[in-house]
């Protein structure tokens, strides 16, 4: 039971992520390749800052404003030098392992004996349970802003740019703005995720977002999918689709490795999962064009 209660915590640590993922991704239709380093130097900035006596709060903010910054490069790139996004993603993200081992110092740094975010607002006597509970403070402030945001004027200007650009731009929205503001929030909720991750396991590495956006990609897919089937069009269950499908895919792979899959081929497992899952309504739609 507690393997899965683990990873149930860390499916709600990656929650912020796969909100980012979906605000890049589904909202402005943009291959944000900058969440493997932006993940990553949240859990640096983090590292560094817990190591010189930051409160756990002020860790997370500057975590985020670190994440929104790196989200806002690639942006500008994007708009400003006409580079096609996925590529001002690689190129930010590689900038980034730099600049995230430079902070940090070494390849990884130890976060026992530090006081987290966990601790500072210890509600219960039992680990777990005060994790849960923060955990799920933290998804329940997201999902009512999230929610706002998107619905308000400002989120409706994003969620347009990405629908038609032509059109809103016609309508007087300065939609480059609106794409540094949408990848700087995008990322800064990534970052997010990278910090509460490493409070979580109670470590930093440089190498840690590598691959990272496969598993956010899976939770997005399986909550699109639930989505599209359901026929969902408001903003808060469209979030609570997005969240459960996270939940649901880090399930799955707490079930492969229950069931006795080496725990070095838990990047495989992931890329075959997500495979699995984008290719499955491939297959039905094939199956059905067979059948005629």
């Amino acid at each position: 039971m507690d393997f899965y209660l683990a990873a149930l915590i860390q499916a709600m640590c990656f929650g912020p992520l796969v909100i980012g993922l979906f605000l890049s991704m589904k909202i402005f239709n943009i291959p944000d390749i900058t969440t493997d380093g932006s993940y990553t130097l949240g859990a640096v900035i983090t590292a560094v800052g817990m190591a010189n006596g930051y409160s756990p709060l002020g860790v997370l903010l500057l975590a985020m404003f670190g994440g929104a910054i790196a989200g806002s490069f690639t942006a500008l790139i994007h708009t400003r030098l006409r580079i096609h996004a996925l590529l001002a993603g690689i190129l930010v993200m590689t900038a980034l392992y730099s600049v995230n081992l430079v902070l940090l110092g070494r390849a990884n740094m130890p976060l026992l004996g530090y006081r987290d975010v966990f601790t500072a607002f210890g509600l219960f006597s039992r680990a777990d349970d005060n994790m849960l509970a923060v955990l799920s403070a933290f998804l329940v402030i997201l999902f009512f802003i999230m929610s706002y945001l998107l619905r308000s004027d400002f989120g409706i200007a994003m969620r347009a740019t990405g629908d038609s650009e032509p059109m809103i731009r016609a309508q007087g929205v300065n939609t480059a703005r609106m794409k540094v503001f949408g990848l700087a929030i995008s990322n800064a909720l990534v970052a997010w995720s990278g910090s509460l991750m490493a409070q979580f396991q109670g470590f930093a590495d440089i190498n840690m977002g590598i691959g990272i956006v496969i598993s956010g990609l899976g939770a997005v897919i399986i909550g699109d999918t639930a989505i599209n089937f359901l026929k969902i069009r408001a903003i808060p269950a469209t979030l609570g689709c997005v969240l459960l499908g996270m939940v649901i895919f880090q399930s799955i792979l707490a079930t492969a490795l229950s069931a006795g899959i080496d725990a070095n081929l838990l990047k495989l497992t992931t890329a075959l999962l997500v495979l699995v899952i984008v290719a499955l309504p491939r297959v039905g739609e094939f199956l059905q064009f067979g059948r005629r």
